[in-house]
């Protein structure tokens, strides 16, 4: 064969491979679920395990909640999403502005009332709560804090961070655990701005992005943030870490998941809204180190790596709704009575 005759050939072999893959893919059953990053909270192995148990193919997407709820609006008037993963302030929005629509999965009844729409447009199928996460090798012979006024001593000064509240969230979320553990309300925030105040006063760190390696590295020795990223540093990364949810209380940060309104997989969303809160999902989810939130479906071995549910009995919800409507004023304040 000549050579300009196999190029030819060659090239057509690889058309048809592409084309064939192309058609098997497409006649394959799928659902879109915006905001399903692999390496967040195992949705790698969700995916996997509920193509396996169904057959349908759900493709990660790196999008994050900002993003998918940007993306929904733009999409509305043709949908392209079938579900959609959130922080629970953007699953609101979401549903407020009717990109979502009603279905309640198995399970639906273990979910606490607070913590999922009445309608079914959205509800919480894993949470993450404000705790301090201690790196006992840095701390050396000083002890691991146990109280938010533990944190106001003299000997953690300079050791505390969390991130900067007024441009990350989970900065907020810790302000906010910090004035409810003190007897504040959304509607009152006196306790605290006070009681944020005089831990500045005592040295703290606000870094503006993640600092998960700063704190495995021990060069902010306290950090207050999310649960689970302490669990992971302790049992993925081998760090002396310790997680504490402190004795005053704390706040649950729920992440939600709702079906999209017009979705073109319907019924494949309904089938992977149901996985999400079964006996396997839920597992599934905390093998990522979030908490599920049907802690019964948990494995004895996966159990053991959570602190008890007695420690996060202490963690509440509150009205996500309206903790979002006064973000920007306690934002004011934290810049002219804490910052000062």
């Amino acid at each position: 064969m000549k050579a300009g005759s196999l190029t030819r050939a060659l090239g057509l072999a690889v058309l048809f491979i592409v084309l064939a893959g192309t058609l098997a893919w497409a006649a394959q059953e799928i659902v879109i679920v915006y905001n399903s990053p692999p390496e967040w909270a195992n949705w790698k192995q969700v995916q996997a395990e509920f193509t396996k148990l169904t057959g349908i193919f759900a493709p990660p997407d790196n999008r994050n909640s900002g993003q998918t709820l940007s993306q929904l609006i733009a999409e509305q008037n043709r949908p392209q999403a079938d579900a959609a993963y959130f922080g629970i302030t953007y699953g609101l929005e979401a549903a407020e502005r009717g990109l979502l629509e009603p279905y309640r999965p198995k399970g639906w009844e273990f979910i606490p009332a607070e913590l999922k729409d009445p309608q079914g447009r959205w509800f919480t199928i894993h949470s993450g709560t404000v705790a301090f996460i201690v790196n006992k090798d840095a701390l050396g012979k000083v002890p691991v804090p146990r109280s938010w006024k533990d944190l106001l001593q003299p000997q953690y000064k300079n050791m505390v961070g969390f991130l900067d509240p007024t441009s990350a969230f989970v900065g907020y979320a810790v302000c906010t655990a910090a004035n409810i553990a003190m007897g504040g309300t959304l509607d009152n925030w006196d306790p605290g701005i006070e009681y944020l105040a005089k831990l500045e006063k005592n040295g703290v760190m606000h870094p503006k992005q993640t600092s998960y390696a700063k704190v495995v590295k021990g060069e902010i020795p306290i950090m207050i943030e999310y649960d689970f990223n302490g669990y992971r540093m302790k049992y993925s990364d081998k760090v002396n870490v310790e997680v504490v949810i402190p004795q005053e209380g704390s706040l649950i940060m729920p992440y939600v998941i709702g079906m999209v309104k017009g979705a073109p997989h319907k019924e494949n969303a309904k089938k992977l809204l149901d996985f999400v809160l079964s006996d396997q999902g839920q597992a599934i989810w905390a093998e990522g180190y979030v908490r599920p939130i049907r802690p019964d479906a948990m494995t004895p071995a996966i159990k053991a790596r959570f602190l008890p549910g007695s420690e996060y009995a202490r963690a509440k919800a509150v009205d996500y709704k309206k903790m979002t409507e006064v973000m920007d004023a306690f934002k004011q304040r934290w810049i002219n009575e804490v910052l000062k």
